[in-house]
């Protein structure tokens, strides 16, 4: 890890997609992979799927709603995965984050770090992974037989994300 005081200009290649589309995580690994292997040379590639569940809190969940402010959203995604090409010994950061409508068992986000070695790879995704939970600008709305609820990152969330801290 590069403390973030030494952080440099983000060289590596680094890409960020906000979308209302499902995510097809088959075809953004296997693109991520042939982009990383032919430029690089990394030696791992780690990724993760957040996947929308069926129950919240004890409470059904028939969809989640994610809602976003064009332009800002955006960019808050693209200075998270810039963020972490800076602080690990990573090649390439991707991430790609649905918004709008979300049912169970859809992806939410996807996000994947190719390094030269597997432990850069694991923490640059955990890393993105705590800070989007967290920093990404959305609204998020669960609904369920209940009604509709505003939810935010719980304390769990915050405690991951503090982790990373310096």
């Amino acid at each position: 890890m590069k403390p973030a005081d030494e952080a440099g200009p983000v060289t590596m290649g680094v890409s960020s997609r906000l979308t209302d589309q499902e995510i097809a995580p088959d075809a953004e690994l296997a693109r991520f992979i042939a982009s990383a292997s032919a430029g690089s040379g990394a030696g791992a590639v780690v990724s993760f799927c957040g996947i929308a569940r069926p129950g919240s809190g004890g409470a059904a969940v028939h969809e989640l709603h994610l809602d976003h402010y064009p332009g800002m959203t955006e960019r808050s995604l693209q200075s998270i995965a810039e963020d972490c090409a800076r602080r690990f010994e990573v090649d390439q950061v991707s991430v790609v984050h649905r918004c709008g409508t979300i049912r169970p068992g859809e992806v939410i986000v996807f996000v994947a770090a190719a390094s030269l070695h597997r432990r850069a790879a694991f923490n640059a995704a955990d890393y993105l992974m705590d800070r989007l939970k967290t920093e990404a600008v959305f609204w998020k709305r669960e609904r369920g037989p209940d009604g509709a609820r505003w939810i935010e990152p719980t304390e769990a969330d915050r405690a991951d994300q503090a982790r990373w801290e310096d």
